[in-house]
């Protein structure tokens, strides 16, 4: 049993076979080759947390938790290097929530991250769906305007710092 410091989790304890090894690494990380996929059972967000920096985790999600029929439609070539076929391999999209705007949270549902979970191995892979966005909200419009409502009456009603006494 490893043990490796988190900036978000703390100490995470793992064996090697709890690694996803990502032979390219994953854009913007390149030389972060390995990584743990991290999270509550009962959460559809989970983490992949590298091992190279315990400051870079990201999150994740089922793809089918945003669009129920996602077909990002990958390459030979990157359904090759992950040495399964398809049906096998595990899809997540990262997902991105601007800071004291959840409802703005984006999903790439372009690129998505493929694991072969029998193997460990995993890589980001960019479909050839050209109507899936590297930005996709992850809300409809109607919930995205609610929840902001619900923020801005939150936000306004809350007490003023300094008060009488």
């Amino acid at each position: 049993m490893r043990e490796f410091k988190t900036l978000r989790f703390g100490v995470l304890k793992y064996d090697d076979n709890d690694i996803v090894y990502f032979p390219k690494g994953i854009p913007g990380f390149e030389d972060h080759k390995a990584w743990l996929l991290v999270g509550n059972d009962e959460s559809a967000i989970k983490w992949l947390q590298s091992l190279k920096d315990g400051d870079v985790a990201l999150p994740i999600v089922p793809p089918d938790f945003i669009i129920s029929d996602y077909d990002p439609q990958l390459c030979k070539s990157d359904i090759n290097e992950l040495k399964a076929p398809i049906k096998d391999l595990c899809f997540f999209v990262v997902v991105a929530v601007p800071e004291n705007a959840p409802w703005e949270a984006t999903a790439n549902i372009r690129a998505p991250i493929v694991v072969n979970a029998k193997e460990r191995l995993g890589k980001q892979a960019i479909g050839q769906r050209e109507d899936y966005d590297i930005k996709h909200y992850i809300f409809d419009d109607s919930t995205r305007e609610k929840m902001r409502s619900a923020f801005a009456q939150s936000s306004s009603a809350a007490p003023s710092k300094g008060g009488a006494s």
